[in-house]
């Protein structure tokens, strides 16, 4: 049960926000209960044995723990309580009561490494390592095993390992975890994502991302149905690979800047100006400008990406998954249904002039000739290569710059 409970509302808007905290076991029969509910966004599990023991030391010296922010969410007069930040917590919370751990070998995911940036600095090495820790699998797999700690680990098979801390009932009966239970008072689906846009941003901005592309994720949720468009299914068949690490191709990079390059005028000067260190965040606001855009909305209160991208609507005309789908035919004929390419900068002159013509400009690509085609783009590619400052720091925001525009010219003798 809550120990305390207080709320405060927005009085402008209305939106309801109440404090509290429960104990640990009542943190477990929510989740058992299915009353807590992951969102639909990729977010696995990626704390490994060693921080969960250090949560529960945490929690038995009763130092300060963050508390968890879930949302009430109503989709089709269907409401759900999603957790919005807290998953690593109250995971952990629910593996030390049924003292289990999942194995790696069976649910680890496969590694993404930074490639994106010119150089990997300190922390983007801790980032590396956390990958190491990256499960595929999150307490839903828990919560469909059986509602209570025997059913679970009656059903759980052989895929968990033994994890016992040493801990009694006494401890999730007297232990206590706070939460922040935010409850939007327009039922309406769209003014719902608007509001969690405010919080998705919030969090992600205040708090500790796994990677980059990891952290974007989060944001699809504010419109399932972009998700999609964002993240196509066939492009995780699309990798790069760096240090003998293979990444999968990252679209929205190509749709953020070329959009800003469409935007511009074709001004490539103007591409991710001012954002040479900050180009995630470039990414972030690419999604927010879609997100809020995404539809002709004349009481849209958000349009301050449309300077910068323009307006999504106007751009696509409704005609963006349609778009997407001749990209998959046209990139799946010129490059297979699999690919791995050697650098980013292979990716680059590959997918930002397929990405400007198909996507952008709606046009199509002529495939009959792509051996000729894919001969211009490889020449190229060993051009660059050639050059030991070029390859040593290939992100560097005019090389990026270089590619978008040398790509694109590649691709417009073979645009039908």
């Amino acid at each position: 049960m809550a120990k305390q409970v207080n709320k405060r509302t927005n009085t402008k808007f209305q939106n309801r926000v109440y404090y509290g905290e429960y104990s640990l076991k009542h943190w477990i029969d929510l989740i058992l209960s299915k009353n807590l509910v992951l969102p639909d966004y990729q977010r696995y599990f990626v704390w490994n044995e060693k921080k969960v023991k250090e949560l529960v030391n945490t929690l038995k010296n009763k130092h300060f723990i963050p508390p968890v922010t879930i949302g009430f969410y109503n989709e089709s007069d269907r409401g759900q309580n999603l957790v919005l930040d807290g998953q690593q917590r109250l995971t952990s919370i629910l593996l030390t009561y049924l003292k289990i751990y999942p194995e790696k070998e069976k649910y680890k995911k496969e590694a993404n490494q930074l490639i994106y940036s010119n150089s990997m600095d300190e922390e983007d090495s801790d980032n590396i390592d956390r990958l190491e820790n990256v499960l595929e699998w999150d307490f839903s797999i828990l919560q469909e095993l059986g509602k209570n700690k025997s059913e679970i680990l009656s059903n759980k098979g052989e895929y968990y390992k033994i994890m016992d801390n040493n801990i009694d009932d006494d401890f999730f009966e007297n232990n206590y975890l706070g939460f922040c239970y935010l409850v939007p008072s327009n039922k309406s689906h769209k003014e719902q994502q608007n509001y969690y846009s405010t919080v998705f941003r919030s969090i992600n901005i205040q708090g500790q991302t796994l990677l980059p592309q990891e952290s974007r994720a989060s944001l699809y949720y504010l419109d399932k149905d972009m998700a999609a468009f964002f993240e196509p299914e066939f492009m995780k068949y699309y990798k790069v690979t760096s240090n003998n690490i293979p990444s999968r191709v990252d679209f929205i990079r190509y749709l953020a800047l070329v959009t800003q390059y469409e935007k511009s005028q074709k001004d490539i000067t103007k591409v991710a100006k001012g954002y040479k260190s900050k180009l995630e965040l470039f990414y972030e606001e690419y999604i927010y400008s879609v997100i809020n855009s995404s539809t002709q909305d004349s009481n849209r209160q958000d349009i301050e990406y449309d300077e910068k991208f323009g307006s999504f609507y106007k751009l696509f005309s409704g005609k963006h998954f349609e778009r997407v789908e001749n990209f998959k035919k046209i990139i799946v004929d010129l490059l297979g249904a699999v690919k791995e390419f050697k650098s980013i900068i292979d990716a680059d002159l590959y997918f930002f002039g397929s990405v400007y013509y198909i996507l952008i400009e709606g046009k199509i690509i002529d495939t009959s000739r792509k051996d000729e085609l894919i001969s211009d783009i490889n020449s190229f590619i060993e051009n660059l290569k050639a050059d030991d400052n070029y390859t040593k720091s290939p992100n560097d925001l005019s090389k990026l710059r270089n590619r978008i525009e040398k790509s694109i010219s590649l691709y417009k003798g073979y645009v039908k």
